[in-house]
């Protein structure tokens, strides 16, 4: 690859979580765009991944559509063995080709929130009703089931709380931002 920066652009889906025998994503629709800027024997890589993963609710299992939007840099450069560090890896020279398709999978991973829950009351209502029915009470205390119950169906018929008005000074300079993206286009 000559000296200079390269731009690369992909599109992921459901069969490319697949390949990579991912089970906990059921469709993707990502887009990733990657930068490689190389200078001295050194390969700059510059990954951002946006877009949307669906995975299982832990709590009700319907699908949850889990929004992605993360970057991941790395300097590559060759030396006479493989070794990596946080931030560079070293290829051999002998193996002239690097595979990023292991680099793209984890900076998608690595977004994904370890708990896979819907928004409070977004949860399928008639699931979480047999969760509750046939959840192991661990206490013999009556009360604190009863409370527990009472709780969790308060969070299930919650309504998202709407969001809190905007400052109109914030909301000119957010303006004033866009106003400016668009001059130099």
């Amino acid at each position: 690859m000559p000296e200079g920066t390269h731009e690369f652009e992909y599109h992921l889906d459901k069969q490319f979580f697949v390949n990579m025998e991912s089970t906990d994503i059921h469709d993707a629709d990502l887009d990733v765009k990657l930068t490689v800027t190389h200078k001295h024997d050194i390969y700059n890589l510059a990954f951002h991944v946006t877009g949307t993963v669906t995975l299982i609710c832990d709590r009700c299992l319907d699908d949850l559509i889990q929004p992605i939007d993360a970057t991941y840099d790395i300097a590559v450069k060759f030396g006479d063995d493989y070794s990596e560090t946080d931030d560079t890896l070293t290829i051999p020279e002998n193996d002239p080709v690097l595979n990023v398709s292991y680099m793209i999978f984890d900076t998608a991973s690595l977004a994904i929130p370890i708990k896979h829950v819907h928004p409070l009351g977004k949860c399928n209502r008639a699931m979480s009703a047999l969760l509750r029915k046939h959840r192991a009470v661990k206490s013999d205390d009556e009360e604190e089931a009863e409370l527990t119950d009472r709780l969790i169906d308060e969070m299930d018929s919650m309504e998202p709380e709407p969001e809190a008005p905007t400052d109109p000074r914030w909301d000119g300079l957010k303006g004033l931002k866009t106003a400016d993206d668009n001059t130099e286009n």
